[in-house]
């Protein structure tokens, strides 16, 4: 039975954590994850989740897919294989209105294949340059890239780590097929129409484009470079043919979260330099992950948001209700505690009110709303505090909060209007098919 003392401590930690992301804009300095780290310390050493459970609460299946998708995403970056892909899209571009929307595309495809947090380190440079060399305001480009690999994220498993929860976590069977039948299409609409609404807001022409003094990305190491295409492609092929076989109800892996992280075991040995492809992890997101495992199981089992949680979805529902309520409440929730923390949190709530693999409109609306909740404001994802710690430390450039939140309330409003009655739609659609 879970102690006065208990609830205490962990509604103290909440705050503490919401407390701790609204000043972190003020003091970018302090990472995230060691915000969560300390949150992990106070949990076992109150004795919420005792240290001998702490194995128990860690998500191998998660820790080890990121290890591996980082791997060959780092590899890949290093080698120079990203920003020549980037650069190979946008130099075919001959109008400053064309680039606006190829540029939307070329961020939103990168951040579903190669985890969004690594476009939002990448990317900064690549709009400043095109800011400076088209004529047109920084801040076009710095939000255009915020939104666009918030929004492209959401349409594959591995475009984020929410959506890496979801899918692991929700029971679904074939995740990476269900993302992509479900949103593959109303993402690339959001692209676009989020393309358009920045050139309308901040009166964007078509001139001619002069991108000669903008630098080409070379590839730096072929050899990396083509073992990075090699291993991201080796990853997604074996996930995908995973879940094809899955539904066609072959022997298939279950933990598909190993799938990555053995591509890349078998990869290390022939990279050019295997100890920097391992040191350029972003190790700062897997401590993130390990302690915010812990954290929120302490939370959970402190039972302090339960009584909120249940306000909003007191039981289980179906049809537009569900997808609307699960949207709201993730986009609001995700503000307060951040996309990743929420989910984690949603996902143990939504399998005690007896959502299983089987409901995959409900678990598909949670990792498109989670996700898209970063376009409402800079709190709301982690790659949004990414870019603005990038523009103020190399370029002297940010993004205000409310000039961030006045654009982005406008895009996450139609965001949702497309994702919500589409994954509806589709759902009723497969529902009738499968009669």
């Amino acid at each position: 039975m879970v102690g006065l003392f208990h609830q205490i401590i962990s509604f103290a930690i909440l705050i503490y954590l919401i407390s701790a992301l609204v000043l972190r804009t003020r003091w970018p300095w302090i990472p995230v994850w060691a915000i969560m780290a300390l949150a992990s310390f106070i949990v076992v050493v109150s004795g919420i989740v005792p240290i001998d459970q702490v194995g128990t609460v860690i998500d191998l299946n998660v820790v080890l897919f990121l290890v591996g998708m980082f791997s060959l995403v780092s590899l890949a970056e290093s080698s120079g294989l990203l920003g020549y892909f980037t650069s190979l899209m946008l130099f075919r571009v001959r109008d400053v209105g064309a680039l606006i929307y190829v540029s939307a595309f070329v961020f939103g495809i990168l951040s579903a294949i190669a985890v969004n947090d690594t476009i939002a380190l990448m990317g900064p440079p690549i709009a400043y340059s095109i800011a400076k060399t088209a004529g047109i305001n920084p801040g076009a480009m710095y939000l255009l890239l915020a939104f666009s690999i918030t929004i492209g994220s959401v349409m594959t498993p591995i475009g984020n780590p929410q959506n890496v929860l979801v899918a692991i976590q929700s029971g679904i069977n074939a995740p990476f097929v269900k993302f992509v039948e479900y949103l593959a299409i109303p993402t690339l609409l959001n692209l676009f129409i989020t393309a358009y609404i920045i050139k309308k807001i901040y009166g964007i022409g078509s001139p001619r484009l002069d991108l000669s003094a903008i630098p080409r990305e070379e590839i730096l190491s072929n050899r990396d470079a083509a073992l990075s295409l090699v291993g991201i492609i080796a990853a997604i092929t074996w996930l995908v043919i995973n879940d094809l076989m899955e539904l066609m109800k072959l022997p298939h892996i279950r933990e598909r979260g190993f799938i990555p992280f053995i591509v890349a075991a078998g990869i290390y040995i022939f990279s050019s330099n295997p100890r920097k492809t391992l040191s350029s992890i972003d190790w700062g997101t897997i401590v993130f992950f390990i302690t915010m495992f812990i954290t929120m199981e302490g939370i959970w089992r402190s039972g302090i948001l339960q009584p909120l949680l249940t306000l909003f979805l007191p039981g289980k529902v179906g049809g537009i209700e569900e997808i609307s309520l699960i949207s709201a409440i993730s986009l609001l929730l995700s503000q307060l505690l951040s996309n990743v923390p929420f989910t984690r949190l949603f996902i143990q709530y939504m399998h005690q009110l007896g959502y299983g693999g089987n409901d995959v409109e409900a678990w598909i609306t949670l990792a498109m709303a989670s996700t898209i909740a970063g376009n409402l404001t800079i709190l709301g994802a982690a790659s949004n505090i990414i870019i603005l710690e990038s523009l103020e430390t190399r370029f002297g450039a940010s993004i205000s909060f409310t000039r961030f939140l006045k654009i982005g309330s406008i895009v996450t409003a139609i965001n949702l209007g497309i994702y919500i009655p589409y994954i509806y739609l589709y759902d009723i659609a497969m529902a009738s098919f499968t009669r």
